[in-house]
């Protein structure tokens, strides 16, 4: 018996539609979103759930920069790192990721705090926005 080498399969990227494609694959569909709006909401008193980076497909090159800000009140610690391991888990990467409650984050808003500008300035997207940002 002769053994046959796997096949191998390549992506071209000089493919006309490649990056609408891409675009297609990555794009989060609005049940995802429904379903981490909800585990969001879970963990405490949520007032700000913003995604970017990893999460809408769309990189960063300021290492500041998060996937995954959350600002709330009484968030459950262990709600928290349980829903972040299965995060990363879902997406197969570690993610960057902030939280604090709703008197830091105004204060280092207030105050132009790079981390929050940069975030706020790139590309993302609010899931939750109680704070009017």
């Amino acid at each position: 018996m002769s053994k046959t080498a796997p096949k191998r399969y390549m992506l071209n990227t000089e493919f006309s539609s490649f990056y609408e494609l891409r675009e297609l694959i990555f794009k989060s569909l609005p049940a995802e979103k429904d379903d981490m709006v909800r585990r969001i909401n879970n963990l405490g008193k949520i007032r700000l759930a913003i995604i970017s980076g990893l999460f809408i497909n769309k990189g960063n090159s300021d290492p500041l920069a998060a996937d995954l800000l959350i600002v709330g009140d009484y968030i459950d610690k262990r709600k928290a790192r349980s829903f972040l391991r299965s995060i990363e888990a879902e997406v197969g990467k570690e993610i960057k990721y902030s939280m604090m409650d709703k008197e830091e984050f105004e204060y280092r808003l207030a105050m132009f705090d790079r981390f929050i500008r940069v975030l706020l300035e790139g590309p993302h997207e609010k899931l939750i926005n109680k704070l009017g940002i």
